[in-house]
């Protein structure tokens, strides 16, 4: 066990301290032993409280769980479940109508509607690849995936197909002709473009003149105004840069000299703590910490070798433009930055507190990502994260608002004890667990000085609906459950909450995640029904995907709709909500549906935990049953293993079956990963930790506080290093 060091009442590890004290605070007021010590007041503070909220939430469950005992013949009795659910706090008091009172909001989150991308921070190459993804090349973008046919022999090679490129060049100009039409002629006939007295002018391949339909689009460009490097554009408050290049590869194929239009794209990121790593102990925690540092600090680096040669990877600069008139002016380089933190539930070993408990470390995580962001506010870095000063957290995984409210009085004494400004931390509530989104209108209430953000995600938000309801029946499988009415009921709701409450032009309203990442004409086809529904943001799994789905943003005005939806204030039905999607009549499934459900949830659930357990990985494109990739991480975890659970305990399948496919499946992943480094097969033995821990999820699911993975899969984990790290 690691060597710890006695700080007022805590235990602290040797490693951590040493981050905390030739790291994290140098460069700010505030010496080691004051942050220990305050750190050791708001555990010592918030520990009891925090262990009374996971208590309510246990006592909750168990009267649920006999509520549905109790009324087996009454399941379609929404009045009366509703009733019972008001009677024991499940369904919080009704709150009258108000509005959010957030300040010093950055416009990324107030103003500008775009993708977000979501990143595990312990991974620095990808942390940095999303911070750097603000802006990305629509030419690349297109060519490399499947949104452009390969159909007559436009497919990708080994160098540059011509053929391909064509189609990418047509696609994205026909994009330009629907975005920022021009007066005359369209931009396949531009041969060049010229600034005169702040206009854009442009010449066709007939020698006429033209300009754009809406002159105010034009916002910027680079190089001199006779012969522009690039032309800068504006639409629904996202850019677009066009590069101009003669000389290129590209662009001297190109009437224009256009070698490239470059898109903003990803507009903030979710620098995430939670559901995307693995850290179980104080080295992985350092690394959050450390990978958050260097963020805030703008200095993180990560070098590594691709095709034989050494590339460092840095945060990108902010772009300089000249305005129409000339004059200087700059556009943020990178994302801004959130920090998802972790939830209530689980607690670390990188810190003992005086009774010989592990402290919980959702408390840990504020109080280190708020001090770490604070060399943001002092601009102790290399550039700025939050030009209004604000700290942006996301909390996920609360349940209802005593929980909200726990969260915000934590910051609030986190601010007190750091000297920062009232409401500096501003808060994302993760509508993804059952009792918020129940109660989702006095969850905001409670936060509406801090709030910046809410989301809707059907992963783990189906996941706590099965295990919440477990004793109601045998859930419908999980192909059949975006069709139920909740879903759709909890989709629109979270976001027509958000607008009562004032959300439009002061924080984020979110969908979830594409999971799909080499599947990007699907994205294409579909993803555009996010911002068509109010969603100023929604997730997506790659840099790429963010460049492809910033189309959308161009194509629909998020504002637009906003003010729509809150104009027409269709009424929603609440109990809609309360609409539990058990099977009426679970014998009607044939042997081969719930086999293949079994299999599917069952390979997931395997190629996902081995490489959680063995490596560390907390997210990856994990091959599903069908060898597509999907982008795992505990959330598809959490829903396939109750999914799985909730038929085990209602007899839709056995338990010698279900150990059956798991064996069945480890086969077919260990298959599938025979080429990776370091892969450890969980067949022919199945005796190996990583199999172990799936099938503890399968087979103890029912038994998790609310259905979470993290507890067993921490466990396994540490096990696992104990051995053979």
């Amino acid at each position: 066990m690691e060597s710890r060091i006695k700080h007022h009442n805590l235990l602290v590890s040797n490693l951590l301290n040493e981050f905390v004290k030739t790291e994290m605070l140098n460069g700010l007021n505030i010496t080691p032993d004051h942050f220990w010590k305050s750190l050791s007041i708001i555990v010592n503070k918030f520990t009891p409280e925090n262990k009374n909220l996971l208590a309510e939430r246990k006592d909750m469950q168990f009267k649920i769980d006999k509520w549905h005992k109790d009324n087996k013949h009454n399941k379609s009795d929404i009045k009366k479940y509703k009733k019972f659910l008001k009677e024991i706090g499940y369904i919080e008091n009704e709150v009258e109508s108000f509005k959010i009172n957030t300040t010093n909001i950055d416009k990324e989150i107030a103003k500008i509607s775009g993708p977000q991308l979501v990143v595990p921070i312990t991974n620095a190459r990808f942390s940095i690849n999303a911070a750097n993804a603000r802006w990305g090349s629509l030419y690349d973008s297109l060519y490399g995936t499947d949104v452009i046919s390969t159909k007559n022999n436009a497919d990708q090679k080994e160098t540059y197909n011509p053929i391909r490129g064509e189609k990418v060049i047509s696609f994205a100009k026909n994009f330009l002709n629907e975005i920022f039409p021009l007066k005359n002629g369209d931009f396949t006939k531009i041969i060049s473009f010229q600034i005169n007295n702040g206009v854009l002018d442009i010449k066709l391949n007939n020698n006429n003149k033209t300009s754009l339909k809406n002159g105010s689009q034009f916002i910027g460009y680079t190089g001199n105004p006779n012969y522009p490097t690039s032309i800068l554009l504006l639409n629904n408050d996202l850019h677009i840069e066009i590069l101009i290049d003669k000389k290129s590869t590209i662009g001297k194929t190109d009437p224009a000299g256009i070698k490239d239009i470059l898109v903003e794209s990803a507009i903030t990121t979710i620098q995430d703590c939670e559901d995307s790593v693995a850290a179980v102990d104080s080295d992985d925690k350092v690394l959050v910490y450390r990978n958050w540092l260097g963020l805030m600090k703008g200095d993180i680096e990560e070098t590594f070798i691709k095709n034989e040669k050494k590339i460092t990877r840095k945060l990108k600069s902010d772009r300089i433009y000249n305005d129409p008139r000339g004059k200087n002016f700059s556009l943020p380089g990178r994302s801004l930055m959130l920090n998802r933190n972790v939830g209530h539930l689980m607690t670390n070993p990188v810190i003992i507190d005086d009774n010989g408990d592990e402290v919980f470390e959702g408390i840990l995580d504020a109080m280190f990502t708020i001090t770490i962001a604070m060399h943001d506010l002092m601009k102790n870095g290399k550039f700025r994260n939050s030009l209004t000063n604000s700290i942006y957290i996301v909390k996920p995984k609360m349940h209802g608002s005593k929980e909200v409210q726990f969260t915000c009085d934590l910051f609030s004494e986190i601010e007190k004890h750091l000297g920062l400004k009232t409401n500096t931390v501003k808060i994302g509530i993760m509508d993804e667990e059952r009792r918020t989104t129940l109660n989702l209108k006095q969850c905001i209430k409670i936060a509406k000085n801090r709030i910046i953000f809410i989301n809707t995600g059907f992963l783990d938000r189906t996941g706590d609906e099965i295990h919440t309801s477990m004793e109601a029946g045998a859930f419908i499988p999980k192909s059949k459950m975006k069709e139920q009415k909740w879903i759709s009921t909890y989709e629109n709701r979270n976001v027509a909450i958000g607008l009562e409450s004032g959300f439009l032009n002061k924080a984020q309203i979110g969908k979830g995640m594409w999971a799909q990442p080499d599947e990007m004409l699907a994205m294409y086809k579909s993803k555009i029904n996010h911002p068509h529904e109010g969603a100023s943001c929604a997730w997506v799994p790659s840099p790429t995907a963010a460049t492809i789905h910033a189309i959308h943003y161009h194509q629909i005005s998020v504002k637009n709709q906003q003010t729509q939806i809150l104009k027409d204030n269709k009424n929603i039905n609440f109990d809609d909500l309360l609409t539990i999607p058990i099977m009426k009549n679970p014998k009607s499934l044939s042997t081969d549906e719930i086999q293949n459900e079994l299999d599917n949830n069952a390979q997931g659930i395997l190629g996902y935990v081995v490489r959680w357990i063995d490596q560390g990985i907390g997210c990856s494109k994990v091959p599903d049953i069908n060898n597509i990739g999907l982008m795992e991480d505990r959330a598809t975890c959490r829903i396939s293993s109750q999914h799985i659970s909730n038929w085990l305990y209602h007899g839709v399948c056995s338990e010698n079956q279900v150990m059956e496919t798991m064996k069945k499946m480890a086969k077919i992943v260990d298959m599938q990963n025979e080429s990776s480094d370091g892969y450890i097969n969980m067949s022919p033995n199945y005796d190996g930790v990583a199999f172990s821990a799936a099938c503890d999820l399968v087979f103890k699911g029912r038994y998790q506080p609310n259905g979470y993975t993290e507890k067993i899969l921490h466990d396994k984990r540490l096990e696992f290093k104990s051995k053979y790290i």
